[in-house]
């Protein structure tokens, strides 16, 4: 069994600032790439960043420059620093993993089960 888990979310006023973590835990033998995207309320999920197992970053054009995504593999963990936040950032923010489980040889994408942000004006 593997499990992401969120946590960070909140409600912030514009230009305010939030930390999103989220924790791989599990029969986890490796992790590949590791990102972040989010879902606005009646659109659809919307890629943000991603990080490879190497630190290799890539973001959204909406969100270079504001936000960071960064990981630390020794706590199968990954981070996303969300500064001069909008009132468009808002959504529920899902992580995503690609995750090699002990005895399978194949790397399988695993979600998170979201945390909301909130940005006010």
């Amino acid at each position: 069994q593997v499990q992401l888990v969120e946590s960070g979310g909140g409600a912030v006023q514009a230009g305010g600032s939030l930390k999103l973590s989220c924790a791989a835990s599990g029969s986890i033998f490796a992790i590949n790439g590791m990102g972040w995207y989010r879902q606005s309320p009646g659109e659809q999920r919307k890629w943000v960043a991603t990080i490879s197992r190497g630190g290799s970053t890539n973001y959204a054009d909406s969100v270079k420059a504001r936000f960071t995504i960064s990981r630390d593999n020794a706590k199968n963990t990954v981070y996303l620093q969300m500064n001069s936040l909008q009132p468009e950032d808002t959504a529920v923010y899902y992580c995503n993993a690609d995750i090699e489980k002990y005895g399978t040889g194949k790397y399988y994408s695993y979600w998170g089960q979201g945390t909301q942000v909130t940005v006010s004006s």
